[in-house]
């Protein structure tokens, strides 16, 4: 440091006194004060001589015991250590020593560049801290840096915080607060929670309705003698189905027989599930297990199964309907009579007819769907019943030759008294191919009955075409083939079928050389009758019934 002198030394207030330290080597002067102050450098500072041996103190003073400005006498061994005796100060700095030296600022600064903290420590000379009073060295940013300037020695060996902004990525606003956050997800939740006491309630409900009725059944002193071991399934039935109500077996003897069928082995698979040959008491039966997630199908069908006087020779025989618990999922079994030729479409891919044939498969078709749209008026009457999926796939062949309609999960109930129509809420709809131009452009009135049966009809003389071309007349007849097979895909859609039925107007093609046998002309005639595009102008059941009845007797065909 350079030692005081005339132009920046720093004169006492009082007398010049030292006073001698323990060491009789230390001494102090008074508080000194600037005589032209500086803004950047404190006022007042105390500073402390370290004195040599033959240090010597100033001589002279003033009149009033003020040392004059020439009275000092600089001595060799005259030194000061450690004090500010100038107007330069020192500071924390990135230097060699890490310190340096000026007559202006210390500055500390931080901040973040590519996610690392950057801390600078410097000098400023007076000359760069403009403005005056707030240099702009000295600014801080909210979000950028963040800057301290001081001016004692040292001052700026301190730590700063990077700016808050600069510290974290920015945050998009949210678009929920609090209370909506605490809605969004305890809204759904509780929804769930309802959802699922509703079903628990439900099914709760459906177990006590059901064993309530299996308790009545146990009750019933009809069932007292039914299952006797010396009984067939077919004995049971028909005791059952002519000495009650026509409705089918009383629920216990149901479950009874669906506890102790054996099934043996899978003989068809479809959308509901599947289809296996059990056995029970030395016969067949046929089991249709239903996938838990077609339980409205089972249930539907069940419950039409057991309307009231449905039982038909040309119906399928329903059995029994229960749910059996496997051990991994709950079964739905629906129970019916086994038919060894299985469905019409499997037996038409198999065999050709005989004339004979074809009219015993097409008056028994019509019969059984008779049965299903004629209404009984009574006490012990009958609703009329609409099928609504009519297909061969849906029709069973008789080990006599005769068919049985089956599959009743979309029929829906007529009940004439109040005139309205059972329409059960089933996601499921009919089959694509066997549409009536009225289903396929939404255009039939599902408020009326009639509407239902006509749609049935129609697809009835679908049915009886494909009869028909397996027909062997004179060596002649055709392969086997779906309706509409040369006009659409194999899984057409309802747009496709829509084109070809209702706007381009097309039908199966008939041959022409089936006018040259009278059953197959019969059969041609009634098949156009049945694709009349105003339902109202088909042939009705009943009336293609007594047609087919009168041919049979015309062709000497036994039924």
């Amino acid at each position: 440091m350079d030692s005081p002198t005339k132009d920046n030394a720093l004169f006492p207030r009082g007398p010049f006194k030292p006073a001698l330290g323990k060491g009789e080597n230390e001494c102090s002067f008074p508080l000194l004060s600037l005589p032209d102050p500086d803004p950047y450098i404190p006022r007042d500072v105390r500073i402390t001589l370290t004195m040599g041996r033959n240090a010597a103190a100033p001589v002279g003073s003033h009149d009033n015991g003020t040392p004059g400005k020439d009275q000092f006498e600089e001595k060799p061994d005259f030194t000061v250590d450690c004090c500010v005796i100038n107007r330069f100060i020192r500071h924390r700095c990135l230097q060699a020593n890490y310190t340096c030296e000026t007559d202006g600022a210390c500055m500390v600064s931080i901040f973040n560049l590519d996610g690392m903290e950057h801390h600078v420590r410097t000098c400023i000379p007076k000359v760069e801290l403009v403005p005056a009073g707030k240099p702009f060295y000295c600014l801080s940013s909210e979000d950028l840096r963040n800057t301290h300037c001081c001016y004692t020695d040292f001052c700026n060996k301190i730590d700063l915080r990077v700016p808050s902004g600069h510290l974290k990525e920015p945050e998009h606003p949210s678009m929920w607060g609090p209370v909506e956050l605490v809605g969004i997800i305890a809204g759904p939740v509780f929804l769930l929670f309802l959802i699922i006491i509703i079903v628990f309630l439900v099914i709760n409900y459906h177990q006590r309705v059901y064993h309530n009725r299996q308790r009545l059944d146990m009750e019933d002193p009809s069932c007292e003698m039914c299952l006797s071991k010396d009984k067939t399934l077919q004995d049971l039935v028909y005791d059952l189905s002519t000495s009650g109500s026509g409705s089918g077996l009383p629920l216990f003897v149901q479950r009874t027989v669906a506890r102790t069928i054996v099934l043996q082995e899978i003989i068809g698979k479809g959308r509901f599930g599947e289809v296996w040959r059990g056995r029970w008491r030395g016969g067949d039966v046929a089991v249709k297990i239903f996938s838990s997630r077609e339980e409205r199908s089972w249930f539907r069908e069940a419950e039409i199964y057991q309307t009231v006087m449905l039982r038909h020779e040309n119906i399928l025989g329903f059995i029994a309907a229960d749910n059996k618990d496997n051990g991994t999922w709950t079964q739905l079994w629906l129970v019916s009579d086994y038919h060894e030729h299985g469905s019409l479409f499997d037996y038409l891919n198999r065999y050709t007819v005989t004339i004979e044939g074809m009219i015993k498969l097409a008056l028994s078709a019509a019969s059984g769907l008779a049965h299903l749209h004629m209404e009984i008026v009574g006490t012990q009457g009958k609703p009329g019943i609409a099928h609504r999926d009519l297909k061969s796939k849906n029709i069973l062949v008789k080990k006599n030759g005769m068919c049985a309609i089956a599959d009743l999960g979309l029929a829906v109930r007529h009940d004439a008294v109040t005139d309205t129509i059972d329409i059960a809420p089933n996601q499921r709809v009919g089959t694509k191919r066997y549409m009536a131009p009225e289903v396929l452009d939404e255009t039939i009135n599902m408020k009326h009955f009639d509407s239902f049966k006509c749609a049935d009809i129609y697809a009835l003389g679908l049915v009886y075409w494909e009869i028909a071309r397996r027909c062997n007349s004179g060596g002649v007849h055709e392969e086997y083939q779906l309706p509409y097979y040369d006009l659409v895909p194999s899984d057409p859609s309802i747009e496709e079928m829509r084109k070809v039925v209702c706007d381009q107007k097309l039908r199966p093609n008939i041959p022409n050389w089936w006018q040259s046998y009278e059953a197959l002309r019969v059969m041609g005639k009634m098949m156009r009758e049945c694709w009349y595009a105003n339902g109202a102008a088909r042939l009705t059941a009943l009336r293609i019934k007594k047609t087919l009845s009168q041919l049979s007797v015309q062709e000497d065909v036994k039924i």
